[in-house]
Parts: C-alpha cells; sequence; structure tokens
C-alpha cells in the first residue's frame, strides 16, 4: 500500500512540474493547491530536497522547483524515495535478511515476479505523463 507521504510527494512533483517558470516555487503555494498543511509538505520536500529531486531556498523569493525536466523523474524513483521499497513481501526488500527457506520456497518466483510488474509498472510512467488535465477534472493522487 502506498502511503499518504508518497501519494503527496508525487503530487507535489506533478505541481511543480505543472507551474515551472524557472523560478522557485514557495512553499505555501504548494500547500494551497494541493489542500496539504504546510508542515507536513514541509517534511516531504525536504526528503526530496535531500535526494537532488528538488533545489529549494529560503528567505524571500524561495520556495522549491524540480532539478530535472518532467520526464526524467519516473513515478518508481519518487515512491521508493519516499516508501523505502515498494517489494509486495519482505524478503525481497533491499537488504533483507536471507530467509531460511527461500531455497525451497514455492511462492518466491510468483512474488518475484509480482515485484518486476511493480517495478516497471512505475519505472514506466513519468512526470511528465502525469502532467496536464485529467479526466475527471483536477487530479487526485
Amino acid at each position: 500500500m502506498i502511503s499518504t507521504k508518497g501519494r503527496y510527494a508525487l503530487r507535489v512533483m506533478i505541481d511543480l512540474a505543472e507551474h515551472q517558470t524557472g523560478e522557485y516555487i514557495p512553499l505555501k503555494a504548494i500547500a494551497q493547491r494541493q489542500g496539504i498543511s504546510e508542515k507536513y509538505l514541509e517534511s516531504i520536500l525536504k526528503a526530496l530536497v535531500r535526494e537532488n529531486l528538488l533545489t529549494g531556498v529560503r528567505g524571500k523569493g524561495g520556495g522549491y522547483r524540480l532539478t530535472r525536466a518532467p520526464e526524467t523523474y519516473t513515478v518508481g524513483e519518487i515512491l521508493r524515495l519516499t516508501e523505502g521499497s515498494l517489494a509486495p513481501v519482505a524478503c525481497l526488500e533491499d537488504r533483507a535478511e536471507s530467509c531460511c527457506r527461500m531455497a525451497e520456497c514455492r511462492t518466491l518466483p510468483m512474488w518475484r515476479k509480482l515485484d518486476a510488474l511493480i517495478q516497471n509498472f512505475f519505472d514506466g510512467i513519468t512526470l511528465a505523463d502525469l502532467m496536464g488535465p485529467s479526466q475527471g477534472g483536477d487530479y487526485m493522487i
């Protein structure tokens, strides 16, 4: 299950992509457009800045902007950053402890296929793909 943090991170990244002008976009403006509290949004933005998906500047004229073009960001990279893992089972997470039953696990091949489907699906969608009008009015993630 994708958490609120992951969904909000995607909303923020789409918002920044759709409103990019070369200028920094204030936190307050993003929070208002997305209906997210400034305090919660700030914690998400800090993580995105720390991983260099965004740049941020404090003070007058400050705010946030993308570090790359929208078509170079994938949903997968954003969700892995905020969620930590998209693996469907614990044994497939990065740095998972080795399971003593792995060699004879009848379900492991199935979980590996599901994991590959999830990774490929989210890595195949870019911010640019999500920009613009949605079919049902305002987008909601």
